[in-house]
């Protein structure tokens, strides 16, 4: 809001007027709160009730601070106004108090088998929109509890999606330069498509450079830890883990859940060739791959990531792709590896001989993260020869 002052002065019965314009005020804070009410001007006395009506206020480079409570939705939060490169705007919570985010009542929450969900219902948050920051939410029992499509320059910090009906956190279409970070994705399950479809976290059904994926732990989701399906851009994935995935716990028929820990992309072989890269990566005890290039024909980069006790192979990448794995670990797996076009340098399997690990208690890897989000440094699944070899947090 600008403030404009006028000085009005007669000289020789002539009227002149000067506006002077002051600076502009800082910018905005909207307050949200359980005992709100979406009459109020949202400062912090006088908070407003709903989110949506603070994503409706808020201007580019304002901030929504979302007092702690559960805030259960009558209808989906939909984010489409952007922020600018300049001014971003911030959806958060206000400090540390916990704010969760409730879809339960939302259509879809399970849809019938078979059903599809249209476009605008998917997300407990439906964002197609760019320049935004969200952090410290908690996502839980949407129809998806965060979906993103045609979004480009935003920063996902410090989230939990949690027990929704699809996945937890889907980026897709054109979507570009997004940073995703520290985010705890588990329990999400898909009882419309018999659990083949709710991962934990996916970037997949679209194109764009720049998407990161660092500090993610991706757990217990119905289908697929982290899912690439189809995205035609490289996408990078840093010290994040997957575990647990693909397991039936919710007794749903006809059960067909896949279970990789980390799917990088793929159509059968046919798809788009995307070079994604990771990094000090762990995936254990998922039902199938702990990695796997699932048919994307690209040229994939795996290094200094662990895979542990999977169901099926540590890192399949025989699926068409010309993938490079380097100095990764892979122990307790079904089969170590199945290369098919890809190379291998420097990885357990090359250098041979008996691993055993300093470490399987995942207790501080899974546990609290650290006060910045991080997750806590243990010495789990380190080689207890020292080698430089697999992942370390």
């Amino acid at each position: 809001m600008k403030l404009r002052k006028v000085l009005t002065a007669t000289i020789t019965g002539v009227v002149l007027s000067a506006v002077f314009q002051l600076p502009a005020t800082a910018a905005t804070t909207l307050y949200v709160a359980t005992n709100g009410n979406d009459g109020n001007a949202g400062t912090q006395a006088a908070p407003l009730a709903t989110i949506q009506k603070a994503v409706s206020l808020i201007t580019a480079g304002g901030t929504i601070a979302v007092r702690g409570g559960t805030y259960a939705l009558a209808s989906n939060i939909q984010i489409t106004r952007s922020g600018t490169s300049s001014a971003p705007i911030t959806l958060t919570a206000y400090g540390t108090e916990k704010v969760i985010i409730d879809g339960e009542a939302l259509g879809y929450t399970p849809g019938a088998v078979g059903s599809t969900i249209p476009a605008a219902q998917r997300g407990a948050i439906h964002m197609e929109a760019s320049y935004w920051r969200l952090a410290g939410l908690e996502i839980i029992h949407g129809p998806y509890g965060v979906y993103c499509a045609n979004c480009n320059n935003n920063t996902f910090e410090r989230l939990i999606t949690r027990d929704n009906y699809e996945t937890g956190f889907q980026l897709q279409n054109s979507s570009a330069g997004n940073l995703i970070l520290n985010l705890d994705s588990y329990g999400n399950r898909d009882p419309r498509k018999n659990g083949e479809s709710a991962d934990g976290l996916g970037i997949k059904e679209g194109g764009g450079s720049g998407n990161v994926v660092r500090g993610a732990r991706l757990w217990n989701n119905v289908d697929d830890g982290f899912d690439a399906w189809m995205f035609t851009s490289p996408i990078t994935i840093q010290n994040s883990v997957a575990y647990g995935n693909g397991y039936n716990r919710w007794n749903i028929p006809s059960f067909s859940g896949d279970g990789n820990g980390f799917k990088l992309g793929g159509s059968g072989g046919t798809g788009p060739a995307a070079a994604h890269a990771v990094g000090n990566t762990f995936s254990w005890s998922n039902a199938a791959h702990g990695f796997t290039d699932n048919g994307n024909t690209g040229a994939i980069t795996v290094n200094r990531s662990t895979a542990w006790k999977n169901a099926k192979t540590g890192f399949d990448v025989d699926g068409g792709s010309t993938s490079r794995l380097t100095a990764n670990l892979a122990v307790g797996n079904k089969t170590a590896v199945a290369l098919g076009s890809s190379t291998a340098s420097g990885n357990s399997w090359n250098i041979g001989g008996t691993w055993t690990l300093t470490s399987t208690d995942a207790s501080t890897i899974t546990g609290a993260r650290a006060a910045d989000g991080a997750i806590r440094s243990s010495n789990f699944l380190v080689p207890s020869n020292g080698a430089a070899v697999g992942a370390r947090i």
